[in-house]
Protein backbone atom coordinates (compact mmCIF):
# COMPACT_ATOMS: atom_id res chain seq x y z
CA UNK A 1 0.00 0.00 0.00
CA UNK A 2 1.33 3.47 -0.90
CA UNK A 3 2.77 5.27 2.42
CA UNK A 4 0.64 8.22 1.74
CA UNK A 5 -2.74 6.93 1.59
CA UNK A 6 -2.14 4.45 4.51
CA UNK A 7 -1.27 7.89 6.68
CA UNK A 8 -4.50 9.12 5.07
CA UNK A 9 -5.95 5.74 6.79
CA UNK A 10 -4.41 6.57 10.22
CA UNK A 11 -5.27 10.25 10.39
CA UNK A 12 -8.73 9.42 9.10
CA UNK A 13 -8.76 7.01 12.42
CA UNK A 14 -7.40 9.16 14.59
CA UNK A 15 -9.61 12.46 13.90
CA UNK A 16 -12.83 9.95 14.19
CA UNK A 17 -11.55 8.86 17.60
CA UNK A 18 -10.99 12.48 18.92
CA UNK A 19 -14.12 14.13 17.19
CA UNK A 20 -16.11 11.20 18.89
CA UNK A 21 -15.59 13.25 22.50
CA UNK A 22 -17.21 16.28 21.14
CA UNK A 23 -20.84 15.12 22.29
CA UNK A 24 -19.41 14.09 25.27
CA UNK A 25 -17.88 17.62 26.03
CA UNK A 26 -20.75 19.35 25.03
CA UNK A 27 -23.41 17.39 27.14
CA UNK A 28 -21.18 17.80 30.09
CA UNK A 29 -21.61 21.12 29.83
CA UNK A 30 -25.38 21.72 29.07
CA UNK A 31 -25.26 20.16 32.90
CA UNK A 32 -24.79 23.89 33.97
CA UNK A 33 -25.63 25.43 31.34
CA UNK A 34 -27.48 24.38 28.02
CA UNK A 35 -26.65 27.26 25.74
CA UNK A 36 -25.47 26.21 22.30
CA UNK A 37 -24.43 29.58 21.21
CA UNK A 38 -22.27 30.06 24.05
CA UNK A 39 -20.71 26.74 23.88
CA UNK A 40 -20.03 27.15 19.83
CA UNK A 41 -18.19 30.47 20.56
CA UNK A 42 -16.28 29.31 23.65
CA UNK A 43 -15.23 26.13 21.97
CA UNK A 44 -13.99 28.51 18.93
CA UNK A 45 -12.26 31.04 20.50
CA UNK A 46 -10.38 28.26 22.76
CA UNK A 47 -9.49 26.78 19.17
CA UNK A 48 -8.93 29.87 17.31
CA UNK A 49 -5.37 30.65 18.65
CA UNK A 50 -4.25 27.48 16.92
CA UNK A 51 -5.42 28.12 13.75
CA UNK A 52 -4.16 31.61 13.36
CA UNK A 53 -0.74 30.57 14.30
CA UNK A 54 -0.67 27.52 11.71
CA UNK A 55 -1.88 29.47 8.78
CA UNK A 56 1.16 32.51 10.10
CA UNK A 57 3.53 29.79 10.32
CA UNK A 58 2.84 28.34 6.72
CA UNK A 59 2.33 31.95 4.95
CA UNK A 60 5.81 32.54 6.59
CA UNK A 61 7.34 29.60 5.50
CA UNK A 62 6.01 29.65 1.91
CA UNK A 63 7.08 33.43 2.00
CA UNK A 64 10.98 32.66 2.97
CA UNK A 65 10.65 29.74 0.44
CA UNK A 66 9.90 32.32 -2.20
CA UNK A 67 6.13 30.44 -3.06
CA UNK A 68 3.47 32.73 -4.28
CA UNK A 69 0.87 32.85 -2.14
CA UNK A 70 -2.61 31.73 -3.15
CA UNK A 71 -5.20 33.92 -5.01
CA UNK A 72 -7.53 35.92 -3.64
CA UNK A 73 -10.72 34.13 -4.40
CA UNK A 74 -9.05 30.37 -3.22
CA UNK A 75 -8.57 32.55 0.52
CA UNK A 76 -12.18 33.55 -0.10
CA UNK A 77 -13.29 30.17 -1.07
CA UNK A 78 -11.28 28.64 1.75
CA UNK A 79 -13.33 31.15 4.24
CA UNK A 80 -16.68 30.30 2.47
CA UNK A 81 -15.86 26.73 2.86
CA UNK A 82 -15.04 26.92 6.34
CA UNK A 83 -17.90 28.96 6.86
CA UNK A 84 -20.68 26.15 5.78
CA UNK A 85 -18.31 23.50 7.40
CA UNK A 86 -17.41 24.56 10.75
CA UNK A 87 -20.05 27.60 11.62
CA UNK A 88 -23.37 26.44 10.33
CA UNK A 89 -22.87 22.66 10.31
CA UNK A 90 -21.64 22.93 14.57
CA UNK A 91 -24.28 25.42 15.15
CA UNK A 92 -26.91 22.88 13.80
CA UNK A 93 -25.47 20.06 15.53
CA UNK A 94 -24.80 21.63 18.92
CA UNK A 95 -28.37 22.92 19.03
CA UNK A 96 -29.47 19.60 17.98
CA UNK A 97 -27.64 18.50 21.09
CA UNK A 98 -29.82 20.36 23.59
CA UNK A 99 -32.61 17.76 22.45
CA UNK A 100 -31.35 14.63 21.46
CA UNK A 101 -28.86 12.15 23.20
CA UNK A 102 -25.17 12.08 22.42
CA UNK A 103 -25.86 8.82 20.70
CA UNK A 104 -28.39 9.78 18.42
CA UNK A 105 -26.78 12.85 17.74
CA UNK A 106 -24.02 11.02 16.54
CA UNK A 107 -25.34 7.70 14.98
CA UNK A 108 -27.70 10.98 12.85
CA UNK A 109 -24.60 12.75 12.28
CA UNK A 110 -22.88 9.49 10.55
CA UNK A 111 -25.27 9.28 8.02
CA UNK A 112 -23.40 12.33 6.43
CA UNK A 113 -21.40 9.58 3.68
CA UNK A 114 -24.60 8.81 2.19
CA UNK A 115 -25.54 12.38 1.65
CA UNK A 116 -22.00 12.79 0.09
CA UNK A 117 -23.01 10.00 -2.35
CA UNK A 118 -26.13 11.92 -3.26
CA UNK A 119 -24.36 15.62 -3.42
CA UNK A 120 -21.75 14.37 -5.38
CA UNK A 121 -24.30 12.83 -7.65
CA UNK A 122 -26.36 15.99 -7.97
CA UNK A 123 -23.70 18.54 -8.30
CA UNK A 124 -20.26 17.11 -8.82
CA UNK A 125 -20.41 14.81 -10.93
CA UNK A 126 -20.03 11.67 -8.70
CA UNK A 127 -22.03 8.24 -9.42
CA UNK A 128 -24.70 6.51 -7.45
CA UNK A 129 -24.04 2.97 -7.19
CA UNK A 130 -26.63 -0.11 -6.28
CA UNK A 131 -25.19 -1.43 -3.67
CA UNK A 132 -24.31 2.26 -2.40
CA UNK A 133 -28.82 2.59 -2.51
CA UNK A 134 -28.84 -0.56 -0.69
CA UNK A 135 -25.80 0.59 2.11
CA UNK A 136 -27.92 3.96 2.23
CA UNK A 137 -31.46 1.96 2.96
CA UNK A 138 -29.58 0.24 5.87
CA UNK A 139 -28.39 2.76 7.61
CA UNK A 140 -31.30 4.84 7.21
CA UNK A 141 -33.47 2.14 8.41
CA UNK A 142 -31.09 1.57 11.55
CA UNK A 143 -31.49 5.42 12.15
CA UNK A 144 -35.64 5.17 12.17
CA UNK A 145 -35.50 2.00 14.56
CA UNK A 146 -33.33 4.12 17.42
CA UNK A 147 -35.16 7.42 16.07
CA UNK A 148 -39.00 5.61 17.04
CA UNK A 149 -37.68 3.95 19.78
CA UNK A 150 -36.77 7.73 21.13
CA UNK A 151 -39.62 9.08 20.49
CA UNK A 152 -41.21 8.44 23.91
CA UNK A 153 -39.20 9.47 26.03
CA UNK A 154 -37.84 12.50 23.77
CA UNK A 155 -41.47 13.85 22.02
CA UNK A 156 -41.00 16.53 20.05
CA UNK A 157 -37.83 17.43 20.94
CA UNK A 158 -36.29 13.86 19.45
CA UNK A 159 -38.22 15.22 16.59
CA UNK A 160 -36.63 19.01 16.27
CA UNK A 161 -33.35 17.76 17.84
CA UNK A 162 -33.05 15.17 15.15
CA UNK A 163 -33.84 17.42 12.18
CA UNK A 164 -30.83 19.51 13.59
CA UNK A 165 -28.28 16.92 13.44
CA UNK A 166 -29.75 15.89 9.71
CA UNK A 167 -29.31 19.54 8.51
CA UNK A 168 -25.70 19.13 10.78
CA UNK A 169 -25.21 16.13 8.35
CA UNK A 170 -25.78 17.54 5.09
CA UNK A 171 -23.89 20.91 5.44
CA UNK A 172 -20.71 19.12 6.33
CA UNK A 173 -21.28 16.22 3.47
CA UNK A 174 -21.24 19.73 1.42
CA UNK A 175 -18.25 20.97 3.31
CA UNK A 176 -16.06 17.72 2.71
CA UNK A 177 -16.83 17.88 -1.14
CA UNK A 178 -16.23 21.44 -2.03
CA UNK A 179 -13.54 21.10 0.83
CA UNK A 180 -10.96 18.53 -1.08
CA UNK A 181 -10.25 20.75 -4.28
CA UNK A 182 -9.06 23.67 -2.13
CA UNK A 183 -6.98 21.33 -0.22
CA UNK A 184 -4.97 20.30 -3.27
CA UNK A 185 -4.68 23.94 -3.72
CA UNK A 186 -3.30 25.07 -0.67
CA UNK A 187 -2.44 21.96 1.24
CA UNK A 188 -4.42 20.96 4.45
CA UNK A 189 -2.39 22.97 7.24
CA UNK A 190 -2.68 26.38 5.73
CA UNK A 191 -6.80 25.42 4.33
CA UNK A 192 -7.17 23.82 8.26
CA UNK A 193 -6.06 27.27 9.67
CA UNK A 194 -7.79 29.96 7.42
CA UNK A 195 -11.18 27.91 7.08
CA UNK A 196 -11.49 26.82 11.05
CA UNK A 197 -9.97 30.69 11.75
CA UNK A 198 -13.01 32.47 9.66
CA UNK A 199 -15.85 29.83 11.36
CA UNK A 200 -14.61 31.06 14.96
CA UNK A 201 -14.96 34.67 13.89
CA UNK A 202 -18.37 33.56 12.65
CA UNK A 203 -19.42 31.95 15.78
CA UNK A 204 -18.49 34.40 18.40
CA UNK A 205 -20.28 37.17 15.93
CA UNK A 206 -23.48 34.77 16.26
CA UNK A 207 -23.46 34.94 19.78
CA UNK A 208 -22.90 38.54 20.40
CA UNK A 209 -25.50 39.22 17.82
CA UNK A 210 -27.82 37.18 18.82
CA UNK A 211 -27.66 37.35 22.66
CA UNK A 212 -26.38 41.68 22.11
CA UNK A 213 -24.30 41.18 24.49
CA UNK A 214 -20.31 40.69 25.64
CA UNK A 215 -21.10 38.90 28.51
CA UNK A 216 -19.44 35.42 28.24
CA UNK A 217 -19.72 34.45 31.69
CA UNK A 218 -20.44 30.72 32.44
CA UNK A 219 -20.18 28.21 35.21
CA UNK A 220 -16.33 26.80 35.69
CA UNK A 221 -17.13 23.67 34.97
CA UNK A 222 -18.49 25.00 31.38
CA UNK A 223 -15.46 26.38 30.65
CA UNK A 224 -13.11 23.38 31.39
CA UNK A 225 -15.62 21.28 28.91
CA UNK A 226 -15.65 24.25 26.28
CA UNK A 227 -11.80 24.14 26.77
CA UNK A 228 -11.82 19.95 25.94
CA UNK A 229 -14.07 20.46 23.60
CA UNK A 230 -12.24 22.90 21.69
CA UNK A 231 -8.41 21.32 21.58
CA UNK A 232 -9.56 17.66 21.77
CA UNK A 233 -12.71 17.33 19.97
CA UNK A 234 -12.06 20.18 17.29
CA UNK A 235 -8.22 21.79 17.00
CA UNK A 236 -6.46 17.94 16.73
CA UNK A 237 -8.92 15.87 14.63
CA UNK A 238 -9.59 19.16 12.35
CA UNK A 239 -6.09 18.98 10.87
CA UNK A 240 -5.90 15.53 11.35
CA UNK A 241 -8.77 14.81 8.83
CA UNK A 242 -8.25 17.48 6.74
CA UNK A 243 -4.75 15.51 6.30
CA UNK A 244 -6.83 12.59 5.96
CA UNK A 245 -8.65 14.22 2.67
CA UNK A 246 -5.40 15.38 0.95
CA UNK A 247 -4.60 11.89 1.09
CA UNK A 248 -7.51 9.29 0.37
CA UNK A 249 -10.97 10.20 -1.22
CA UNK A 250 -14.01 11.32 1.17
CA UNK A 251 -15.07 7.89 1.28
CA UNK A 252 -12.17 5.72 2.49
CA UNK A 253 -12.06 8.41 5.22
CA UNK A 254 -15.76 8.31 5.70
CA UNK A 255 -15.42 4.42 5.84
CA UNK A 256 -12.96 4.36 8.49
CA UNK A 257 -14.84 6.75 11.01
CA UNK A 258 -17.17 4.08 11.83
CA UNK A 259 -15.55 3.65 14.91
CA UNK A 260 -16.66 7.09 15.46
CA UNK A 261 -20.72 6.19 16.67
CA UNK A 262 -18.86 3.45 18.58
CA UNK A 263 -16.59 5.54 20.92
CA UNK A 264 -19.27 7.99 21.14
CA UNK A 265 -21.73 5.20 22.54
CA UNK A 266 -19.28 3.71 24.53
CA UNK A 267 -18.60 7.27 26.39
CA UNK A 268 -22.33 8.17 26.43
CA UNK A 269 -23.17 5.20 28.44
CA UNK A 270 -20.17 5.15 30.40
CA UNK A 271 -19.94 8.83 31.91
CA UNK A 272 -23.28 10.09 30.67
CA UNK A 273 -25.50 7.58 32.18
CA UNK A 274 -27.24 7.06 29.27
CA UNK A 275 -29.30 4.16 27.91
CA UNK A 276 -28.34 1.70 25.53
CA UNK A 277 -30.55 -1.36 25.09
CA UNK A 278 -30.87 -4.30 22.44
CA UNK A 279 -33.31 -2.01 19.98
CA UNK A 280 -30.42 0.44 20.64
CA UNK A 281 -27.70 -2.02 19.74
CA UNK A 282 -29.59 -3.45 16.68
CA UNK A 283 -30.25 0.21 15.10
CA UNK A 284 -26.68 1.50 15.55
CA UNK A 285 -25.42 -1.64 14.14
CA UNK A 286 -27.21 -1.26 10.95
CA UNK A 287 -26.65 2.37 10.77
CA UNK A 288 -22.82 1.50 10.70
CA UNK A 289 -22.87 -1.62 8.80
CA UNK A 290 -25.00 0.69 6.24
CA UNK A 291 -22.03 3.71 6.13
CA UNK A 292 -19.79 0.79 5.75
CA UNK A 293 -21.06 -1.76 2.95
CA UNK A 294 -21.49 1.84 1.17
CA UNK A 295 -17.91 2.71 1.49
CA UNK A 296 -16.15 -0.58 0.74
CA UNK A 297 -18.21 -0.39 -2.87
CA UNK A 298 -17.51 2.73 -3.54
CA UNK A 299 -13.46 2.16 -3.44
CA UNK A 300 -11.24 3.62 -6.11
CA UNK A 301 -8.11 2.12 -6.96
CA UNK A 302 -4.96 3.72 -5.45
CA UNK A 303 -3.79 5.26 -9.34
CA UNK A 304 -7.16 7.18 -9.32
CA UNK A 305 -6.65 8.67 -5.96
CA UNK A 306 -3.06 9.25 -6.66
CA UNK A 307 -4.16 11.15 -10.55
CA UNK A 308 -6.88 13.11 -7.99
CA UNK A 309 -4.33 14.24 -5.78
CA UNK A 310 -1.94 15.38 -8.56
CA UNK A 311 -5.02 17.87 -9.68
CA UNK A 312 -5.15 16.04 -12.63
CA UNK A 313 -8.72 14.68 -12.14
CA UNK A 314 -11.50 16.55 -10.49
CA UNK A 315 -12.40 14.61 -7.21
CA UNK A 316 -15.56 12.88 -7.16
Amino acid sequence: MNKQILLGYIYAALGAALFSTKAIFIKLAYLDKPDAGLMLALRMVTALPFFLAVAAYVIYRDKKAGRPLPEPKVWASAMAIGFVGFYLSALLDFEGLVYITAQLERLVLFTYPVMIMVLGWLFFGGRITLMGCVGAAITYAGLLVVFMKSIPDGGSNTVLGTSLVLACALTYALYQLLAKKVIGLIGSPLFTGVALSSSAVACVLHYVIANRTLDFSAPTHFYWMALGCGIVATVLPSFLVNASLSRVSAQSSSMIAAISPIITISLAVWILGEKFTLIDAAGSAMVIAGIVLYALTDQKPAVEIQQELAGEIEPA
